[in-house]
């Protein structure tokens, strides 16, 4: 299950990517836009800057902007940011690897091996899936519905 940080996160970089490019975007208006609140999204939109992805510039003309293009900001960069491993079981980890107490030989384990195969086929979308490829379906999806409506 993705964190409210990761989704925080995801949400603020849509509304980043939506914005023209450069353009910058005040904290406040995309915490009111997005439905995030002010002080959680300063420490979302901080871990971003430190891991360059967004870019910001203080004072009365400052706020925020992607650092990189929507389409170079894949899903599996900003979870295991926010939220860390992508496997769902420890031992089953690439890159927070540590063995399960519990385990007498892991070389057996059906456990370890199922979720090695579910890590990697998330592993395998998250990665081909961009913040680009998010506003592209969001902008599908309310196409979709105006369509309905009418």
């Amino acid at each position: 299950m993705l964190s409210k940080k990761t989704k925080y996160a995801i949400k603020a970089l849509i509304h980043l990517g939506k914005a023209a490019e450069n353009q910058l975007m005040h904290i406040t208006d995309i915490a009111e836009r997005e439905n995030i609140p002010v002080k959680y999204l300063s420490a979302i939109l901080g871990e971003l800057r430190n891991a360059g992805l967004v870019h910001s510039k203080k004072g009365v003309a400052g706020g925020y902007s992607l650092n990189k293009k929507p389409e170079d900001i894949p899903l599996v960069q900003i979870l295991r940011l926010t939220d860390g491993p992508i496997a769902m079981v420890s031992c089953a980890s690439l890159n927070y690897y540590h063995k399960c107490e519990e385990c007498l030989d892991e070389s057996t384990c059906g456990i370890k091996n199922t979720f090695i195969i579910i890590r990697d086929a998330c592993l395998n979308i998250l990665s081909q899936k961009s913040i680009a490829d998010l506003i592209e379906k969001e902008k599908e999806l309310s196409e979709l519905k105006l369509l309905e409506l009418s």
